[in-house]
């Protein structure tokens, strides 16, 4: 399962987005083991190195931990994935009103679609 990459985004980015977004729709679970550097590597289609470096950020902003000799876990800190599910949250929001607003939509225009779609469209 080889993933298509944006262009614009460097690649561990694209690929912790991506292991964030499995932990937040519980495809991945607090306490889940993730594949090894390699294999994931394998899977995704991309150099070992990057794979390391997306594991090693991980780490970093405590999502992951390392456990020497048996491999790489998701954090079971409920206030750290809290924590991720309301930063992608905002990251997107974020994105949408920017990406919104240059092409010319009004904060009230996108306000009044979301509550159309929040009602049932």
């Amino acid at each position: 399962m080889s993933i298509d990459f944006l262009p614009d985004k460097p690649i561990y980015q694209q690929l912790m987005e991506r292991i964030s977004g499995d932990i937040i729709k519980g495809i991945v679970k607090p306490g889940d083991k993730l594949p090894s550097v390699r294999d994931y590597a394998v899977e995704a289609g991309v150099n070992a190195n990057t794979m390391q470096r997306v594991y090693r950020e991980l780490e970093l902003v405590g999502i992951t931990e390392t456990k020497r000799g048996q491999g790489t876990f998701v954090t079971k800190d409920e206030i750290k994935l809290k924590e991720l599910r309301k930063d992608m949250k905002e990251t997107l929001i974020a994105s949408f009103i920017h990406h919104a607003e240059g092409l010319g939509f009004s904060k009230q225009e996108m306000i009044e679609s979301l509550q159309i779609r929040k009602g049932g469209e």
